[in-house]
């Protein structure tokens, strides 16, 4: 099972080597950032010390989630930027689980990390009442995943009571809102260039330039990229049963994907206009090709697309609500 840092605790021992007379040292970062003093300030009294105790700690969690042979550094910079716009309402956890080669182990094996290594967090913070997912790439997929192990509805329903609930939408919509992920309220899913349709064909991987013969080839060595890499290609059909990703569409399997996303107040899903060459906006935006947007050449000849950074993305997302 995955390390899990400790409320900011530094993982891992300090290493020293001495280079040219003088000694350097790399220090682990943690995976969750709080907000510290920048500018050196005087001791404190013992009063000032005890309104800090009594100052209320975030009670919003922000799970970051890395893609494919990525890890926790990537969401580093993003990371920085939560917590300087929402400084007394959030706590960002870089997960950590899923980096490097484990990334390719599929996307269930993955999805069961991540949901420990949240329950773990959650276990160890007793004031968050809140909870986001922030996924990239694969590490969309992945939360997808996890979200569905971590989903708790309100209320234990009989089969005859699922039935009457289900003739009332209303009814539908509040026991959402009432249900809980890893025990906290469900506030916002967010993907950035996720797969959600794999990149099985249908021009999903831009590079390809949507080549049939190149698209094949790209079928047919998938598996170089392990279990994930069949995940992606839809090539893990066995004993009947439908893809990972075309279960992951319903609530399959005895894990209710679909009702732990629709959990969730917020839902939004970015895509790549261009540059993207990995991700295809179709499977990233889960769109057809006719309702996506159309792309305005200008008079140089280049597309003008409006790009998204992090730190805009922050701004607009209400995760002190």
């Amino acid at each position: 099972m995955a390390t899990v840092d400790k409320g900011g605790e530094l993982q891992g021992e300090r290493k020293r080597k001495k280079r040219g007379g003088k000694y350097s040292s790399r220090l682990w970062r943690p995976g969750c950032f709080r907000v510290a003093a920048t500018d050196p300030s005087p001791a404190k009294t013992g009063e000032e010390e005890d309104g800090e105790q009594r100052k209320p700690k975030p009670n919003h969690l922000v799970v970051t989630v890395n893609g494919i042979i990525g890890s926790a550094r990537d969401w580093r910079y993003a990371a920085k930027h939560f917590v300087k716009r929402y400084p007394e309402d959030v706590l960002v956890h870089c997960s950590e689980c899923n980096c490097a080669k484990l990334t390719l182990d599929g996307i269930d094996v993955m999805g069961e990390r991540l949901a420990m290594e949240v329950l773990s967090v959650v276990e160890r913070r007793p004031e968050l009442q809140k909870i986001s997912f922030v996924g990239h790439s694969l590490g969309g997929l992945i939360t997808r995943y996890a979200i569905g192990l971590l989903f708790k509805p309100s209320v234990q329903r009989s089969s005859s009571e699922e039935t009457e609930a289900m003739e009332s939408m209303s009814e539908c919509l509040e026991q959402d809102a009432k249900a809980k992920i890893a025990g906290l309220e469900p506030m916002n899913f967010i993907t950035f260039a996720t797969p959600h349709l794999g990149s099985r064909w249908h021009k999903q991987i831009p590079i390809l330039c949507g080549s049939p013969a190149l698209e094949r080839m790209s079928y047919k060595i998938s598996s170089i990229a392990g279990k994930t890499g069949n995940h992606l290609f839809l090539k893990d059909k066995k004993d009947g049963k439908p893809p990972l990703l075309l279960q992951m569409v319903t609530d399959n399997r005895g894990i209710p994907f679909m009702s732990a996303l629709q959990s969730f107040k917020r839902r939004v899903a970015y895509s790549n206009v261009c540059s993207d060459f990995i991700v295809g906006w179709r499977t990233s935006c889960i769109r057809f090709q006719h309702e996506l947007p159309k792309v305005i050449l200008s008079i140089r000849g280049t597309s003008q697309v409006t790009t998204f950074h992090p730190t805009h993305v922050i701004e607009h997302l209400p995760f002190s609500a």
